[in-house]
């Protein structure tokens, strides 16, 4: 478990802006050292370059570069609006993390402002002539790499914001975070097989919003000192208003320095965050399914790889071991089997009720569930499979062979 600045520095890291700022930054100290390294140059390289070779270069990266980064921007842009309108607008944060798109701006960017601070210092005579031979030697450094990123982005820019490209994205992070809370199922606390004692105290948001984050090791540290054990009743992924239970305290009633410390252990966000939610991948795809699903769309393959991806991610699940406790002082509810299938297919079944190859998946990926791990997801899958029936006796849109597909599968 990471705590809640390290998350929050983790969270800052992953946005364009910075990224883009650092390599503008290291592009000013390049522009900015080459008097520093004027002496390492053998004498007689400046005559053989002339005083003209390095305006020639820092002229096309000046006049190149600038529309190339707007260019490349409005590209970003306009994948994230279309993720929005064809998948669904939680998706767009994935694309919006995305490190090559990030890298690829931020060269462009880098060169442009290493050649405008190299030009000012050429009008200031900052530059000798050894300093000017560096200066070319590094503006031809950045050529290169802004030809190697040009192509590299040529090639990204084939799937990036495809359909395909997205669902990859949202399963690789419904399967990180499944897989994170699978290795610690109690976030490093006991399993809270029983809820809290009656006469507990609870402690409430002043807050609105999702929690993201718990910072876990915060609450542990707090309740050892105040001599209490403490129950996390929210979780992550959980909707909180001022005056909802955050935890509930067995012990001595926290002061008002108590209560700060703790509600300071929970980020709460307008968005819901992938990092410890792993129902919200699960969410999110099959937001992605039901857009597919609706009549203007009417995309029944979409569907069906949404279906097979999720079932590709609860296959990773493994069963439960004896926690390894870290916060002693600390009892958190585990990541439940019904939760996981219910947010991954009950909205799929609802959509999906005059779609026979779209139920017939999901029968299949329910066998195999079952099959795969039966003391896990029988319970919550014969749950699914019941809902099923019954929206396909109540519809209208599905045929006699349709139906008598759908049973043959069920057999």
């Amino acid at each position: 478990m990471i705590s809640k600045w390290l998350w929050t520095l983790r969270s800052i890291l992953r946005q364009l802006w910075v990224r883009v700022a650092a390599y503008a930054a290291l592009a000013m100290v390049a522009a900015s050292a080459a008097p520093t390294l004027s002496p390492l140059v053998p004498d007689g390289w400046g005559d053989v370059l002339g005083d003209d070779a390095v305006d020639s270069v820092l002229t096309i990266l000046t006049t190149a570069m600038l529309p190339v980064t707007t260019f490349s921007l409005s590209i970003a842009v306009n994948a994230y609006s279309a993720a929005a309108q064809t998948a669904t607008p939680r998706a767009i944060a994935l694309l919006q993390e995305d490190p090559t798109t990030q890298k690829t701006l931020a060269t462009f960017l880098g060169a442009f402002v290493f050649a405008v601070v190299a030009v000012i210092g050429l009008s200031a005579n900052y530059y000798d002539t050894g300093a000017r031979v560096i200066l070319f030697l590094a503006s031809s450094l950045v050529v290169l790499v802004v030809v190697f990123a040009l192509l590299r982005w040529i090639g990204y820019l084939q799937d990036f914001g495809r359909m395909e490209n997205i669902l990859d994205r949202v399963e690789e992070a419904a399967r990180d975070s499944l897989n994170t809370r699978l290795d610690m199922p109690y976030l490093g606390g006991h399993p809270a097989r029983d809820p809290a004692p009656d006469y507990a105290h609870d402690i409430h948001a002043d807050a609105t919003g999702y929690v993201q984050h718990i910072d876990v090791d915060a609450i542990n540290t707090w309740a050892e000192d105040a001599g209490a054990q403490v129950w996390l009743a929210a979780m992550p992924g959980d909707y909180v208003t001022p005056g909802a239970t955050l935890v509930r305290v067995n012990g001595p009633a926290p002061p008002d320095t108590g209560l700060d410390e703790v509600r300071d252990a929970f980020a709460v966000d307008r968005q819901r965050s992938y990092d410890q939610d792993p129902r919200h991948g699960m969410i999110v795809l099959s937001e992605i399914a039901s857009r597919a699903l609706s009549p203007s769309v009417n995309d029944a393959g979409t569907a069906i790889a949404v279906i097979d991806r999720q079932l590709s991610v609860l296959l990773d699940w493994r069963a439960r071991r004896e926690p390894d406790v870290v916060f002693d002082a600390v009892y958190v509810a585990s990541v439940e089997p019904l939760d996981m299938v219910d947010a991954a297919f009950r909205p799929i079944i609802r959509d999906a009720a005059n779609h026979s190859e779209v139920l017939e998946r999901l029968i299949l990926a329910f066998q195999v569930l079952r099959t795969r791990a039966p003391e896990v997801f029988d319970a919550p899958v014969g749950g699914l499979l019941d809902d099923l029936d019954n929206r396909v006796a109540r519809s209208d849109g599905l045929s006699d062979w349709d139906l008598d597909r759908i049973n043959r599968c069920r057999e």
